[in-house]
């Protein structure tokens, strides 16, 4: 994982003692598309996983010294948003459509087609896989996160975590080649 990231997350996590507005505010901006994108990962939802990223931070605000006295504040963070998610999911029986957000790059209209098409396939093949699976593919390909980080963020063993990230990229091979025939 980017080590700056994390230098600068553990440095608004100790500034929350000192101004916690100022250092919440920037702790937000800092980790939040980052945390929406996890949440989704959980929820299969861009409403739901900002509801999480709310959720999670209402609690933060609430009892920062949880923050401040956490090892590893980044992790603690994901584990925050994660439980937020599974409540949301508790809370809501019936499964929402996933949304992209809009490309920022400008392309041909065929390009836009292939491009979303292909985005579409993937995202499809990742949310057809058991939501431990996709949990640890976002973690460990979008967040950069170690086995041994993801496991304690999951709050599972480093072997489950590894069994679980191959059964998926197994998975995603297959899928894969499939479309690619």
């Amino acid at each position: 994982m980017d080590g700056d990231f994390q230098v600068q997350v553990q440095h608004c996590a100790q500034r929350l003692s000192q101004s916690p507005e100022a250092a919440l505010a920037e702790l937000f901006d800092l980790t939040a598309e980052r945390l929406v994108r996890y949440a989704m990962s959980v929820t299969s939802s861009q409403a739901d996983a900002e509801d999480a990223l709310q959720g999670a931070f209402s609690r933060i605000a609430r009892r920062p010294q949880l923050l401040v006295a956490a090892k590893l504040p980044w992790s603690y963070l994901l584990r925050t948003v994660r439980n937020e998610a599974l409540r949301i999911l508790q809370r809501n029986s019936s499964q929402k459509r996933l949304q992209v957000p809009a490309s920022t790059v400008q392309a041909t209209p065929e390009q836009q087609l292939l491009q979303q098409e292909s985005s579409e396939s993937v995202r499809r093949i990742l949310k057809s896989l058991p939501s431990e699976q996709s949990e640890v593919v976002t973690l460990k390909h979008w967040e950069d996160l170690t086995f041994a980080e993801i496991a304690e963020v999951l709050g599972i063993s480093q072997n489950t975590v590894a069994s679980r990230y191959r059964y998926a990229i197994e998975k995603l091979q297959r899928a894969l080649e499939g479309l690619v025939r």
